[in-house]
């Protein structure tokens, strides 16, 4: 028998987000059906209703930071019961056949199923994934703040454990936004020498309440020539470009600078500025289950969680309004109100 789900869709590019329902057919033999408590906003969620990808279908209910409670699974669903407090991030599913999935790099999979690409998300009351995707939530972390951390906090969380960021290296962290916010936590809690690279004044005093040993004014160029050769790894998580070469030039032998920030224009830099350092650059989209897994034990065991305003989920336009604007401090959370809001 088909369920009907109800959530708020935009139904055009930029538009503004409207209550919609849709029909959902039985749950599938390895699905998980959530009923949603809470959803982050994530600017890419932004970037999906605006379409700035090219690959939105309208109506489309973004949402891909849901945190809710288990309320029904199919047959053939392993590890998650009902009743369960779990977490969707960007992934709802994946192959479990391929070569990455085989090697537990599920995110990698060719055949992955985006929460918000081709389906609806977790602007709802419900949703649905494959059992391996949804999180079990550990006791210990507020299911109210921890919506951000299954986009926002392990997209920053899975290159420093994937790539073996070392507890001695000195790090920098470009952006201090809501991926870097999270990111300066994560990696002062790592043991690194962490330096947030900003160029906001009023984030300086900010970043070093989060976790940065030192502040960096990017904009500073005297100040950004004394660094040269100092870092072992740089996380960009903007969405702007800068100069990279100036920003390669900050890394130390065999130092590396990764992207989490989806920059459009292409990243500009001299061949030259690589070789002679055995420089690299290098890029990753979230993480596999296991790491999020991982990163959540982390959260727990240090006490860190994301910044995050809360909305009400039929204030989500106000929410979204809010983001646009940038006055996001860092992670936006709507949630269902009592009565169902």
């Amino acid at each position: 028998m088909s369920e009907t789900f109800h959530g708020w869709a935009s139904m055009n590019a930029k538009g503004r987000l409207e209550p919609f329902s849709y029909k959902v057919p039985d749950i599938g033999p390895e699905q998980v059906q959530i009923r949603v408590e809470s959803c982050g906003i994530c600017h890419s969620d932004l970037s999906m209703i605006d379409n700035e990808w090219g690959m939105s279908a309208y109506p489309l209910i973004a949402g891909h930071e849901a945190i809710g409670i288990v309320e029904a699974v199919g047959d053939f669903a392993k590890g998650i019961k009902v009743g369960d407090r779990v977490g969707l991030g960007w992934f709802a599913g994946s192959c479990m056949s391929c070569r990455p999935c085989l090697s537990g790099r599920h995110q990698l999979c060719g055949a992955g199923e985006q929460t918000i690409v081709g389906r609806h998300g977790g602007f709802a009351d419900r949703v649905r994934c494959h059992w391996s995707w949804a999180i079990p939530l550990p006791a210990g972390i507020d299911p109210d703040k921890a919506g951000p951390l299954f986009c926002g906090g392990i997209t920053v969380f899975a290159p420093i454990a994937d790539l073996a960021v070392k507890p001695t290296q000195r790090v920098g962290v470009i952006g201090i936004g809501g991926l870097g916010h999270l990111a300066l936590q994560f990696l002062n809690k790592w043991g690194c020498h962490v330096t947030a690279f900003t160029s906001s004044e009023n984030k300086m005093a900010e970043a070093k309440a989060l976790g940065a040993h030192e502040v960096l004014n990017s904009r500073d160029s005297a100040a950004m020539k004394k660094a040269a050769g100092t870092f072992d790894f740089i996380l960009s998580t903007v969405n702007v470009p800068l100069a990279w070469d100036e920003i390669i030039n900050l890394l130390a032998a065999d130092g590396t600078l990764h992207f989490v920030g989806a920059v459009l224009e292409p990243v500009q830099v001299a061949a030259f500025s690589l070789i002679a350092g055995r420089k690299k650059i290098s890029g990753s989209p979230l993480g596999s289950p296991s790491t999020v897994r991982d990163m959540l034990d982390f959260c727990e065991r240090h006490s860190i969680h994301p910044q995050t305003e809360t909305f009400a989920m039929s204030d989500i336009n106000d929410a979204m309004d809010h983001l646009r604007a940038g006055k996001a401090r860092y992670r936006l959370v709507v949630k269902h109100q009592p009565h169902g809001g």
